[in-house]
């Protein structure tokens, strides 16, 4: 290693010349004009033999008619004094990023009150919320249900401007209907926001107990309802040139757990995705929500538990005996204990759904809870072989695991 130092502060008396080895050290002064200009130190691959405690990065070794000493380097204090200034500027840098982003986002559209959005899935759970959260600030809601109950509940508690339409986002003939349904509604205005709610979660379990039929189920809700209902009423919001807003999950950013379920919003996710990207030209922003665990119908503990045994009792034997009985009984203990501890609080998710429908400049994506933000989205950024060997830690071994 070769470092070049000043040596301005040193008096010359203290200065030996022209080189003196010093404990392995080679210390070469140059002089001109008498004056000290400045001081290589090669410093060899070998333990440091000498008397002083400095760092070696940091120190320079003289050499005087009294002996050899260490001299701490002014350098050192200005690289110090850099790297002080590199903090600063990039600590400021980054609360100028957010002080911006704050002030842009809190920035809100216009004549909110002729805006129509239509949303699915609103028997209960986040639609439900968010279809009365969206009347109530005098938007135009047009509220998507899949049962007469559902819709008759919803209308109970909401305004007039409030309507609503039955929806099965499974149905080809039922989209159609209500595509049509909401383009004589909203007329030449055009659907400003549709936000795509509407999901199902079967049974919580392991890939491997699943039949195919659940998993058609569950993609046929999740992703392919979705896609079908925005590509049916995309023309009405490129119209408006309003919002897309759909509702993914954490579990569609890193796959813990949930089976075909995190399969579904990986594709939610993979569908905004590209969805976003092929229609900014048209003024049509999409964004992307992503709930942690919350206290919903579809996220009931003992509703899920039941699903869960019947799945496991209608899996072939061969396969139950691979994971053994104790273990789908500590799965179950461990699902129940953990679904307990969802989030009672549904606005964390349906404030997000507001701002991405009412804010000038909406984000791309919103992660509501602190579990998703703290644990799940941070999960996600890790390598995945590390993702894997904490998941492996804390799960416990199927009875026949190699």
């Amino acid at each position: 290693m070769e470092c070049f130092l000043p040596f301005t502060q040193l008096h010359r008396s203290e200065v030996k010349t022209p080189t003196t080895p010093i404990f392995g050290w080679e210390c070469m002064y140059k002089k001109k004009d008498s004056q000290l200009q400045r001081v290589m130190i090669s410093i060899p691959n070998r333990p440091h033999s000498g008397n002083c405690d400095c760092s070696l990065t940091c120190m320079r070794w003289v050499s005087s008619d009294h002996g050899s000493q260490c001299v701490q380097g002014v350098w050192q204090h200005e690289r110090q004094g850099h790297s002080l200034i590199m903090w600063f500027y990039l600590v400021t840098l980054v609360g100028l990023y957010y002080l911006l982003r704050w002030y842009r986002e809190r920035q809100v559209v216009s004549h909110l009150h002729d805006k129509y959005v239509f949303i699915t899935g609103c028997d209960s759970g986040f639609g439900n919320l968010l279809a009365r959260q969206l009347d109530r600030r005098g938007m135009r809601v047009l509220a998507a249900c899949l049962t007469e109950k559902g819709a008759e509940e919803l209308k109970s508690k909401t305004s007039d401007r409030l309507e609503t339409v039955i929806l099965d986002v499974t149905n080809t003939d039922s989209i159609s209907a209500a595509t049509q349904w909401v383009k004589e509604h909203v007329g030449d205005k055009g659907l400003w926001g549709l936000v795509n709610n509407a999901g199902v979660f079967q049974a919580f379990a392991y890939i491997e107990w699943c039949r195919p039929e659940d998993c058609m189920s569950i993609f046929q809700v999740n992703l392919i309802g979705l896609a079908q209902v925005t590509l049916s009423m995309l023309f009405l919001v490129k119209k408006a040139r309003g919002r897309i807003v759909n509702v993914s999950s954490v579990l569609g950013r890193v796959a813990l757990f949930g089976g075909f379920y995190s399969c579904s919003k990986y594709g939610v996710e993979a569908f905004s995705d590209v969805l976003r990207r092929e229609i900014r030209d048209f003024g049509v922003k999409v964004s992307i929500i992503e709930p942690g665990s919350f206290k919903t119908r579809m996220t009931d503990a003992e509703l899920i538990i039941e699903k869960t045994k019947k799945t496991w009792e209608a899996t072939p034997e061969h396969i139950r005996e691979s994971y053994g009985q104790q273990f789908f009984d500590d799965f179950c203990n461990t699902t129940r204990r953990e679904l307990k501890k969802c989030s009672t609080n549904l606005s964390l998710v349906t404030d997000c759904m507001e701002h991405a429908l009412t804010s000038k400049y909406p984000r791309t994506r919103y992660s509501a809870g602190w579990d998703a933000r703290l644990f799940f989205i941070p999960l996600s950024y890790l390598p995945t072989s590390l993702v894997d060997c904490l998941l492996a830690i804390s799960r416990r071994k199927p009875a026949q695991a190699v």
